[in-house]
């Protein structure tokens, strides 16, 4: 399966952040809204969706404070893009941030939606019309893109051997603090000249990066639902419970533990 599907209430900015799975995020009810994807506004409302891809940096910003708004959001696992895009096998992308929202998505979101509140996913038609609204939304992104006919991503560069060693570094020491300058140190490169390759090879500097490693580990170990949220935020490296709630909120919108419940209520695998 591709992945999984939430609908959250949406009451605060958020702090940028990013993640290993792709994002398709949908306006359900509420007022206009937008989400910043690496530093560049997107509207998010009855006729505009957003596509994230794996690891673009981003966020959610609210226009209008005085109402909350509710938000279908898709999460992509990186090999959905390799079967969806037929015959590109390097993809992991989508074509723009931006989706148009169309009258035929506009349908598929609305059921989605309906399903997913009023029988939590069990619905028997539930999987077929959530895979129509991914495929229909990933197709939509790549219309009018020079590359769109064939669904084929840009090449992606060899990753230099001295990120290699910081991602591996940084992946076997997640739970311990993290000192960047020892990290620059341990891949052979100044501080300064490690954050700019960092960034060319990523897309996003390292802290963020440290973020979203964060975040992938947390959202795993929650899903799996056995450890207490106190243990696994320990385990992270998080002084208290507080402290993992309130990081989680920042990046995940919701409280760990309300994340796992919604987790385990909706779960699409």
């Amino acid at each position: 399966m591709f992945g999984r599907v939430c609908l959250y209430v949406m009451d605060k900015a958020m702090a940028p952040h990013a993640h290993r799975e792709g994002h398709l995020i949908f306006h359900i009810l509420g007022p206009p809204a937008e989400v910043v994807v690496e530093g560049r506004p997107y509207p998010l409302s009855p006729g505009q969706a957003v596509a994230i891809s794996p690891w673009q940096p981003h966020y959610y910003r609210p226009l209008d404070h005085r109402d909350n708004v509710l938000v279908l959001v898709l999460y992509i696992r990186p090999g959905w893009f390799v079967q969806a895009s037929r015959q590109a096998s390097e993809i992991l992308r989508f074509g723009r941030v931006g989706v148009e929202v169309t009258d035929r998505l506009a349908r598929l979101v609305t059921d989605t939606g309906h399903l997913l509140s009023a029988h939590g996913g069990t619905d028997g038609g539930f999987e077929d019309r959530l895979s129509a609204l991914t495929q229909a939304s990933f197709d939509q992104t790549w219309q009018w893109t020079a590359e769109g006919q064939h669904f084929i991503g840009q090449e992606r560069p060899l990753r230099d051997f001295r990120i290699r060693r910081a991602l591996r570094l940084l992946d076997e020491t997640l739970g311990e603090p993290i000192d960047l300058a020892r990290l620059s140190r341990a891949a052979g490169l100044s501080r300064p000249h490690f954050f700019k390759l960092f960034r060319e090879q990523l897309g996003l500097p390292p802290t963020i990066y440290l973020n979203a490693l964060r975040m992938e580990r947390a959202i795993e170990r929650l899903a799996l639902g056995k450890e207490t949220v106190a243990d696994i935020g320990l385990d992270l490296g998080f002084s208290t419970p507080a402290s993992f709630s309130r990081f989680f909120i920042a990046n995940g919108v919701v409280p760990p533990s309300t994340y796992r419940r919604s987790v385990m209520a909706h779960a699409t695998q």
